[in-house]
C-alpha cells in the first residue's frame, strides 16, 4: 500500500523555522521526482519546491527562494523541506508529492501556521 506521510508542521512565529518531512512506503522511492505543494485557505494549491530523482536539480517558487530548501534521502525514503525566515503568508497546508510518469502520489498534508 502506497503511503506518503508528512510531519513537522505546527505553529511558528514570523522569522522562525520549521523542517517538514515526508516519509514514503509501498513503492520504489529512488526513481521518483519529489515536490512540495501548499494550499492556503481560499487559494489554489501551488508548487513550492521540487527535486529530481537524482537530487541533482531543484527548483523553487519565487516566493520561497533563498528561504526554503528541499532535500531527499533515498536510504531513509524521506524528502524534507527546510523552511527558514517564515512569513505569515507561508501559512498553509503543505503536501508532498511523488511523481514518475503516470504514477502520481500525494500525502494528506501537514498544517503550517506562521503567526505571532
Amino acid at each position: 500500500q502506497v503511503q506518503l506521510v508528512e510531519s513537522g508542521g505546527g505553529l511558528v512565529q514570523p522569522g522562525g523555522s520549521l523542517r517538514l518531512s515526508c516519509s514514503a512506503s509501498g513503492f520504489t522511492f529512488r526513481p521518483y521526482a519529489w515536490s512540495w505543494y501548499r494550499q492556503a485557505p481560499g487559494k489554489e494549491r501551488e508548487l513550492v519546491a521540487a527535486i529530481t530523482s537524482t537530487g541533482g536539480s531543484t527548483n523553487y517558487a519565487d516566493s520561497v527562494k533563498g528561504r526554503f530548501t528541499i532535500s531527499r534521502d533515498n536510504a531513509k525514503r524521506t524528502v524534507c523541506l527546510q523552511m527558514n525566515s517564515l512569513k505569515p503568508e507561508d501559512t498553509a497546508v503543505y503536501y508532498c508529492r511523488a511523481s514518475l510518469g503516470a504514477m502520481d502520489y500525494w500525502g494528506k498534508g501537514t498544517l503550517v501556521t506562521v503567526s505571532s
